[in-house]
């Protein structure tokens, strides 16, 4: 697929959250938001234990659908947590930014 029909992160957190404002019975994101947190996490780790096996023993395809199952349950979370993907570049810069001045490692 090339980059101008992937649908990014940002996308699909702004879907995400439009579903958690205006549920649609019918939506399986707003029946996740419905069903809590405990559900939505337990979907996420399940999601997580299911891209560890596809890395290890499946197919490139396989590998992808799975991962793409962890991102989206993922950004359900965050939605539940009120937490965005800004947020979470935040960190991540804040943490290169701490090991960015110490030297690089070259020996592996």
């Amino acid at each position: 697929m090339n980059r101008m029909s992937s649908m990014t992160l940002t996308e699909l957190e702004q879907i995400i959250r439009n579903r958690k404002d205006h549920p649609n019975a019918k939506s399986y994101t707003a029946q996740l938001f419905a069903s809590g947190i405990n559900k939505i996490a337990q979907k996420v780790g399940e999601e997580a234990t299911e891209v560890v096996v596809a890395s290890l023993a499946q197919t490139r395809t396989d590998q992808i659908n799975e991962l793409a199952d962890l991102f989206y349950h993922t950004l359900v979370l965050m939605a539940q947590l009120d937490l965005t993907l800004d947020d979470v570049g935040e960190e991540l810069s804040r943490r290169h930014n701490e090991t960015s001045h110490s030297p690089i490692d070259t020996s592996s």
